[in-house]
This record gives structure tokens, sequence and C-alpha cells, in this order.
């Protein structure tokens, strides 16, 4: 993985910590919040969009609007599923499980679906980060309560979402050639279609929720576009099983988050995972 496919992703990692730990904030805030910071993120992406358009042209749109309405299904699943996981779960432990599950899967996807092969460092870079994910999501510092375990299995099942969409948008911005800035405005904008139905028979409770949780809602909506976009771009330069895992260098900054800021448990175990992330990106940046 060259060395600009690098920073955009290490640029990714800091963006997306930085969504999740807003979205944590806000819980509670379940469908209504992802509607919001869906539609805050049209909106306040029109003119990157616009832009992208001039400078890019229209795709087709037979093709384009297929693989913009599959991809939004994907992202409202892994959105509700991740905020039902923050709602009854710590951010350590929700995150990383979602982040381990998802690039493991989407490397087995890419080389069994994409015929990509990468070489033995990028494979031993992206177990070690995968395996630095669990020791940290899976620490002693884990309660076994039933809120616990539900957690855990929310997000295992938005793992399981994030390998799909992945492995899908690298083959929208690849094989089909969709600009990644459109294309993510579109997701969002799709996204933001179909729940509104839900947002409108809710209407109190979207209002409430963008009461409280105003801030978060922004925030969310500013930095998960970003993060995304960059990673489309480097899905651009590098292979989906060598982006895919290097990304998850995110799971250091949000466990320092959740630990520093949020208040939850850092055992030294959980450190010890994240050096072996670190180890992991660095062999998937050399090979």
């Amino acid at each position: 993985m060259g060395l600009v496919a690098v920073l955009l992703v290490v640029a990714a990692a800091f963006a997306h910590a930085g969504w999740n730990f807003f979205a944590k904030r806000a819980g509670s805030g379940g469908a209504a919040f992802v509607w919001l910071g869906a539609a805050c993120s049209a909106v306040l992406y029109l003119p990157v969009m616009a832009a992208s358009v001039w400078w890019t042209g229209l795709p087709a749109p037979n093709v384009g609007l297929l693989a913009v309405v599959v991809s939004a299904l994907l992202h409202v699943g892994y959105f509700v599923l991740l905020q039902r996981g923050y709602s009854v779960g710590d951010m350590s432990v929700v995150y990383p499980l979602a982040r381990g599950t998802g690039p493991m899967l989407s490397m087995v996807i890419a080389v069994v679906l994409l015929h990509e092969r990468p070489g033995l460092l990028g494979v031993l870079g992206g177990l070690l980060v995968v395996v630095g994910v669990f020791v940290i999501g899976l620490s002693d510092g884990v309660p076994r309560s039933a809120a616990s375990l539900t957690g855990i299995g929310f997000g295992l099942l938005t793992g399981a979402l994030i390998a799909l969409y992945t492995v899908w948008d690298a083959y929208a911005v690849t094989a089909l050639a969709l600009p990644p800035l459109l294309f993510d405005w579109a997701n969002n904008a799709m996204r933001a279609l179909m729940l509104s139905p839900y947002a409108v028979r809710q209407r109190s409770a979207v209002a409430e929720i963008w009461t409280r949780y105003r801030r978060e809602v922004l925030a969310v909506a500013l930095l998960s576009p970003l993060a995304y976009m960059l990673v489309l771009f480097a899905m651009r330069l590098a292979p989906v099983s060598m982006v895919a895992p290097a990304r998850e260098l995110s799971i250091v900054l949000a466990g320092l988050l959740a630990w520093r800021v949020l208040g939850e448990a850092q055992p030294g175990r959980r450190l010890t995972g994240a050096v072996v992330v670190l180890a992991g990106v660095v062999l998937l940046g050399i090979a």
C-alpha cells in the first residue's frame, strides 16, 4: 500500500473515531439520530457533491442508482445496529468488535469474490489488526452482564454489515467507476429518504433527539462522510484487502476517547491490543 493511501487511511481513522465518540454520547438516539445524521450530511455536503459533479460529470443513472440503493440499505442497517449497540454497551466493547469483524470478513470476501491476492506481509498485517482488535474488545475488563452480552451481539452484527458494504462500495467506486464524493453523498441522501417515513411518523421523537443531541448530530454528519470518503479514495489506490484492515487504526483512538473522556475501563490488556493493531498497520503500510 502506497504512502498516499496510508495517509488517507490514517486521516480517515481520526475522523472515524471522532464521529463514533459523538454517536456513543447520543447512544439513546436510535433511528431518529440516524435519520438526522444522514439528512444533515446530505445538506452539509451538497456543495462538495456539486463540485464533484462539475468536475467528473454524472455516471449512467441505471448503474449509479442501483449501487446507491444497495449501499444505502446496508448503511441503514449498519447505523441502526451501531446505535443500538451504543445504547446498551461500552464504546470500548462495541466499537472494536464491529471494526474487528468487518475487516476480517472484508478480506475474506475480497479474496474470494474480487480475486485479490494480498502478499504475505499484507495478510500478516491484516491478521494482526484483527487479533489486536479482538484482544481489546474481549479483554478481562469487559463485564459479562446481559447488557454487555447484548452489546457484544450488536457489535458482531454491525461488523458483518461493515464487511458487506465495504466490499460493495469498493466495487462501486472501482469496477463501476462511480466518483467517491458523489457516491457517498448520494448514499447519505438515499439513507435519509429511506428513513423519512419513520421520521414523519415519529416527528416528536426526532424533534426531541435534535434538541438533546444537536451537537452530536452535526459532528457525526460532518465526520462520518469525511472518514468514509477518504477510505473510498484509498480504495482506488490500494486493494480492499489492505485498506479495510488498515483503517482499524481508529480503534486505538476510539479506545483512548472511551477511556479518557467517557470514563470506560481501559485495562493493560486493551493497551496491548492497541500495540498489536499498530504493528499490523505498519505491516500493511510496507506491504
